[in-house]
């Protein structure tokens, strides 16, 4: 069994369970532990841009020094703000050994001084580089023929470029893993649009019109579900649908997945470690039109 330290941040800690516990039982199908770090922290959520404000700084880079403690050089997340910031200041600190410095004193353990040395890595590129799509496909028990879904991967997995875990303007790495699960990835020009982000919390609004660009323009394509790696993408395109409905009359009803939900079910692993009781649009009932549950 291979092993690889693992964050899980807190979203997934809470809210979005179905995306952690799908991703913990289908990779251990695959061969692979996401090993848990021992002690973890929020990551911070938002990477700062001001050059002087290392303090922000010291929640992603204390999560490295944890994962170098267990002698491991790799730590892979979920999530794609934990993975934007946990992978911005761990670049920022490996270019800049004075921010590095100042960023060690600021953590105040001697013992356990980050040596810049930790690869962050998102889960998608476990899946593509270690494990390989074609191997992942011969695993596939149950295929998830006939079903045309989206890929949506939003703003963080491919800004900046220095980040970015595909090409920037047309990333395939999702619907590479939607083909090898026997389903077919649909194009769609939203694909790496902003979904609204944290302006959920202040702004519903706003959210509710971007969420309505991406959702109409899936659906325009021929998408019957839209497919994400972000638990606030996922919130603000599954839960915001009754506001867009509130505001447009329209009830679009159009089931967003986790790609690893997706990837439990072609393993056979069941509906059970997908909790899609969580979901706001149920998508069983477009799962079991397809025969998938």
């Amino acid at each position: 069994m291979n092993k690889i330290s693992y964050y899980p941040g807190c979203t997934l800690s809470n809210t979005a369970k179905n995306f952690d516990l799908s991703a913990r039982e289908s990779m251990k199908a695959l061969g692979w532990e996401l090993d848990e770090l021992p002690r973890w922290n929020c990551c911070g959520t938002v990477y700062s841009l001001a050059s002087d404000n290392l303090i922000n700084h010291v929640a992603p880079v204390r999560l490295l020094v944890h994962t170098q403690e267990l002698g491991r050089d790799r730590l892979t997340t979920l999530c794609s703000m934990c993975y934007h910031t946990l992978k911005m200041s761990n670049l920022m600190v490996q270019q800049d050994k004075d921010k590095l410095e100042k960023i060690n004193f600021f953590i105040k353990d001697k013992d356990a001084e980050y040596k810049g040395r930790v690869e962050v890595l998102h889960l998608l590129e476990i899946l593509k580089n270690d494990i390989g799509f074609s191997k992942i496909k011969e695993k596939i028990s149950r295929p998830l023929k006939e079903l045309k879904l989206a890929p949506y991967y939003g703003c963080l997995l491919t800004r900046p470029k220095a980040a970015a875990i595909d090409d920037v303007e047309m990333p395939t790495v999702m619907g590479d893993l939607i083909a090898s699960l026997g389903a077919q990835a649909v194009y769609d020009p939203c694909l790496t649009e902003c979904c609204g982000s944290y302006h959920t919390v202040m702004d519903q609004e706003v959210v509710a019109d971007k969420a309505e660009r991406i959702i109409s323009s899936a659906i325009k394509n021929g998408a019957e579900a839209i497919v994400t790696s972000c638990p606030l993408c996922f919130f603000n395109l599954d839960e915001r649908q009754k506001n867009i409905q509130e505001k447009t009359g329209k009830a679009y009803d159009l089931p967003i997945l986790y790609f690893t939900q997706l990837l439990a079910l072609g393993l056979g692993l069941g509906a059970e470690v997908c909790k899609f009781d969580l979901h706001h649009i149920d998508p069983r009932p477009l799962l079991k039109q397809k025969n998938l549950l």
